[in-house]
């Protein structure tokens, strides 16, 4: 069998219906679905039985796991040749598992196909998108780039190396990476193939690292959603405990433990981010030269509860209880910049306050996120109606503006 399609789901069976259509559009027939189902209060082992199709396998977990396991368990009841990890609200783009068939065949089946996605937003997901939109991620190595080509095993260490630094350079998301079997496997020896709270950050980097041959892709073949069910949809409006409680964003003990001398309070996204990178450390660190960077997490955390917490006295006390001496010196002498600032007027203050802490560390650039509104009422629409190839030449390659 070429591709194992892994559909971990829970309680999303509207959208699961759309990705697991999405593969049955496909024009290209030796695949298999393995839908991991995760406690879910929805029917759909019923669905599955409705499908009718011997290749749409089902699992499921009668207790609520961690993501991650789920992510495993899915992986574990697969068999075919390349594994492609499919959110139950994402879809595959028209053409995908031909045109991926066809480009590992012609490139004598490397360790990785990694694949450029379009993001699709519903409607009023994103506060004042009223209409649905697409746009493209930001991923530094496929800047200017039409056609298929060869990533160095050099410029994938330094993704990592970015990565390690919490400097966003490249999508984590599983559904980038197509993943040969073998490769899977001889990653085995270092634990399941998915780790710590997000198990995409941690697979992704781990397949950079060690991959031998890394084709990419730079037109879509995968759709991700942001759907009122996703994580994004829960960060972006500010209810990441919610989504946090939604997917069991739970960290393994001996990661905490690892960390807990690291971890500040502030945003889970940044911390699971940590915890993603300790894994790959503690896994990979003695064979290759990757270190976690902590001090810019710190920073990230910091910085993030410079802005929230009010009075500014408070959030020194904060930086006082929870700092290093240098984290104290830094903070209290950034006070006095700020305070200085004030004479100028508070326009003024703002901007040097943000440009002085870009200055040190950013995590995300700032680009273009080529985004247009599009008429379709869900993803499955977008995918079917939507060539790859010419969605790269409408929507362009990103540039990177400036930092932000």
């Amino acid at each position: 069998m070429r591709f194992s399609i892994l559909l971990p789901t829970r309680n999303r069976l509207d959208l699961l219906k759309l990705a697991v259509q999405s593969v049955l559009d496909q024009d290209f027939d030796d695949w298999e679905i393995v839908i991991s189902d995760n406690a879910s209060d929805d029917d759909v082992s019923g669905f599955v039985g409705e499908c009718g199709d011997s290749r749409i396998r089902y699992v499921r977990s009668e207790v609520l796991i961690p993501v991650t396991d789920n992510w495993n368990l899915a992986l574990e009841n697969s068999d075919g040749e390349y594994v492609i990890m499919l959110g139950d609200d994402d879809c595959l783009m028209r053409g995908c598992l031909s045109t991926a068939h066809e480009l590992l065949s012609d490139h004598s089946d490397p360790d990785l196909l990694y694949t450029e996605a379009v993001q699709y937003a519903y409607p009023g997901v994103i506060p004042g998108e009223d209409e649905a939109f697409v746009q493209f991620g930001y991923c530094e190595f496929m800047r200017d780039q039409e056609e298929a080509f060869w990533l160095s095993p050099a410029e994938a260490a330094r993704m990592v190396r970015k990565s390690m630094g919490f400097e966003y350079a490249f999508g984590y998301n599983m559904q980038h990476s197509i993943v040969s079997r073998e490769f899977v496997e001889r990653l085995s020896e270092r634990g399941p193939f998915f780790q710590s709270p997000y198990p995409d950050y941690y697979a992704t980097n781990a397949l950079f690292l060690t991959a031998e041959s890394i084709l990419v892709c730079p037109w879509p073949l995968v759709a991700i959603g942001i759907s009122p069910k996703s994580f994004g949809f829960f960060y972006i409006n500010q209810r990441e405990d919610e989504g946090v409680d939604f997917l069991q964003n739970v960290a393994e003990e001996r990661l905490v433990d690892r960390a807990k001398e690291v971890v500040l309070p502030g945003p889970n996204m940044n911390t699971s981010w940590l915890l993603s990178m300790e894994a790959l450390e503690m896994n990979f660190g003695k064979e290759y030269p990757i270190r976690v960077v902590e001090w810019k997490y710190r920073y990230m955390q910091f910085r993030i509860l410079f802005w929230d917490v009010r009075p500014l006295d408070r959030f020194l006390k904060m930086v006082r209880e929870l700092g290093t001496p240098g984290e104290v010196f830094f903070w209290y002498s950034f006070r006095l910049l700020v305070a200085a600032c004030r004479l100028l007027g508070r326009r003024a203050q703002h901007y040097i306050t943000v440009h002085a802490l870009n200055a040190i560390h950013v995590s995300h650039p700032l680009f273009d996120l080529r985004k247009r509104t599009v008429p379709y009422a869900s993803i499955l629409e977008l995918a079917r109606a939507e060539d790859p190839h010419s969605m790269l030449r409408e929507m362009g390659r990103d540039t990177n503006r400036s930092e932000g």
